[in-house]
């Protein structure tokens, strides 16, 4: 493998400058898009705003419309006006007069008026205003002249008497060839363009030619969208269609570079009252059944400074986030280079120093192997010395339980001879009875001595080193045969508590039966030349472990004796080695249990601790 080599510094200077340069580079390109996307964003808002303002203001005018067209047509039909135009009769006038003057007021028109074939009015609704059409000659007007001709018009002109813009309506009375004359409802805008007022943007609507008929703005009424010639200008004036005014051309600009979307431009204009032209977002939409336009004007430049700089600051945090991101890889990626060019040098040179230990570690190996060998071979001997120490501390009780077996055995050996001479008697006077009982009695005798010297040569075999469950009972039956003979030779009373039956622990019978000879043979000789002396043997079951407890009432252990009692050696007979309880609780241990004394004068309890076997 190849050696990482390190960034010198001069390579992370480089580095650094190149990556300022392309952090800027970012930066400028994001503060570019963002305002870029900002405004086009807002735009496209205002766009979408200004064109559904301008659907609802369109639908709006055109229920005014349609509401007050069905008017004329509905009073064409009625027969009282006819008659009014037929008679002239005043009262019929004078009733009319009040039926228009009603109609007025419910249907919210300007002015409803009737007239005759020579455009005189007759009856209106503004009878009572001193600004009455009654009387007034209206023949030069177009809505009279095409009402009269085709049967219906539609004229927006300016009021020559109330000198107030609206929008004129007309129907004919009578049939095309013999005409009666005609009824004009004059309709308003001035709620309409009040409610236009409410909102931000600018509307206004303009006629065929071009003129603005009516508009949020009050000064803007009959200005043009376009400069006309002197030519047409001058037949508006003479027709008295919007009186005097100049009709001189709305301040308008449309923007050189603006961008044409769908039917929206964007130009200059400037509003009453303020001073210097704002950039807008110009909408033009055809008016439905009319030759009128809809136009609105979206305020939208501060919008789009708004939406711009807001698109700038998070183009900007964006591509901050960036750049700290790509510096802090960057700076890691150099610290990983170079951390990576350490790691190989320490590589190489942990490489060289394994390479050395290695070869140390391998004679070492070896003087361990060889070592270990030799401890096997020691920890071998011991074992072997342990157990033969346990056997000859056997050996040793043996010795000493040697009289007191002895003294079992000559017992059942006289009595045989004894009841073998007695049969040899009854078997002469052929007394065939007796002689089969005393038979009887030496095979019970053989029977006892042969358990006794079984007991003896169990005892005395080396005993296996295997832990099992073994049975608590049988193990004190056997201990107690080994020194029942000692027992009775010095009067000692013995006093067995009950054992549970199937009472088993994990142990070895014979190394068990060792211990309770150990622990039976140190209180019979403490209880030496004690005419009361008693020794009492006990099991308890707590559920996990099997206490057996051997109790004698002798003097008890003295203090220096007891501190060290389980010391190789320690002992308070003149005879003894001060090896059997140290054997004893190694035993203990071996069978994962445990051997505790407790001893005062006249009471010293040895208390073996054994785990219970399993069920």
């Amino acid at each position: 493998m190849s050696a990482v080599i390190p960034i010198s510094n001069a390579r992370k200077r480089y580095a650094w400058r190149a990556f300022a340069l392309l952090a800027a580079a970012l930066l400028a390109l994001a503060f570019w898009a963002g305002g870029r996307v900002g405004r086009d964003a807002a735009r496209a808002d205002t766009l979408a705003r200004a064109r559904s303002s301008a659907e609802l203001k369109v639908l709006s005018l055109l229920s005014e419309l349609q509401r007050q067209r069905f008017l004329p047509l509905v009073l064409a039909g009625d027969e009282q006006l006819a008659n009014v135009l037929r008679s002239r009769d005043p009262d019929l006038i004078a009733k009319l007069n009040l039926k228009l003057e009603a109609l007025n007021q419910a249907t919210g028109a300007s002015v409803i008026y009737l007239l005759d074939t020579r455009g005189v009015g007759i009856a209106a609704s503004n009878w009572r205003e001193p600004t009455s059409f009654i009387g007034s000659d209206y023949s030069f007007r177009p809505y009279f002249q095409k009402g009269m001709s085709e049967g219906a018009a539609e004229h927006f002109a300016l009021g020559n008497v109330s000198l107030q813009p609206g929008l004129y309506l007309t129907r004919r009375i009578g049939r095309a060839d013999r005409p009666l004359g005609v009824i004009a409802v004059k309709v308003g805008f001035d709620a309409l363009e009040e409610n236009w007022r409410r909102f931000p943007d600018t509307v206004f609507v303009a006629d065929e030619h071009g003129v603005v008929l009516l508009s949020s703005e009050p000064a803007w009424r009959f200005m043009t969208l376009a400069p006309l010639s002197a030519e047409e200008r001058g037949r508006l004036r003479d027709s008295l269609q919007f009186g005097k005014a100049p009709l001189e051309p709305l301040p308008l600009l449309a923007a050189a570079d603006a961008p044409r979307v769908a039917d929206a431009r964007e130009i200059s204009a400037s509003l009453p009252g303020v001073q210097s032209s704002q950039p807008y977002l110009h909408i033009a939409q055809a008016v439905p059944s009319t030759a009128w336009t809809f136009h609105i004007l979206a305020p939208g430049e501060a919008a789009q400074a708004r939406a711009a700089a807001l698109g700038r600051a998070t183009a900007m945090l964006l591509a901050l986030c960036l750049l700290f991101a790509a510096g802090l890889l960057l700076y890691r990626s150099q610290r990983a280079r170079n951390a990576a060019a350490v790691r190989a040098a320490a590589r190489i040179e942990l490489e060289e120093t394994v390479q050395a230990r290695t070869a140390q570690l391998r004679a070492t190996n070896r003087q361990l192997q060889s070592e270990m060998e030799d401890r096997w071979r020691a920890e071998t001997k011991l074992q072997k010395a342990q157990d033969e120490l346990v056997q000859a501390n056997k050996l040793a009780f043996l010795g000493q339980i040697a009289a007191g077996v002895a003294h079992e055995i000559n017992q059942p050996v006289a009595a045989i001879r004894s009841y073998a001479d007695n049969a040899e008697v009854y078997l002469d006077r052929g007394q065939a009875g007796p002689a089969r009982a005393n038979l009887r009695a030496i095979a019970e005798l053989t029977q006892r001595l042969g358990r006794i010297t079984d007991e003896l040569r169990t005892f005395s075999r080396k005993a296996a080193r295997s832990v099992g469950p073994t049975a608590i009972e049988p193990a004190i039956d056997g201990a107690l045969i080994l020194v029942s003979g000692q027992l009775r030779r010095q009067g000692l009373q013995l006093r067995r508590g009950p054992v549970p039956a199937g009472l088993a622990a994990m142990a070895e019978q014979g190394r068990l039966e060792q211990i309770l000879v150990n622990l039976l043979q140190n209180a019979i000789e403490a209880l030496a030349g004690r005419a009361d002396g008693a020794i009492d043997i006990s099991v308890a079951d707590d559920g996990q472990q099997v206490n057996l407890c051997v109790r004698d009432n002798g003097p008890g252990i003295a203090p220096d004796i007891m501190a060290a009692l389980f010391t190789p050696f320690v002992t308070s007979k003149s005879s003894g080695l001060g090896l059997g309880l140290l054997i004893s609780r190694d035993i203990a241990a071996d069978f994962g249990g445990a051997l505790r004394v407790d001893s005062r004068p006249g009471d010293t309890r040895f208390t073996l601790s054994l785990n219970k076997a399993p069920q």
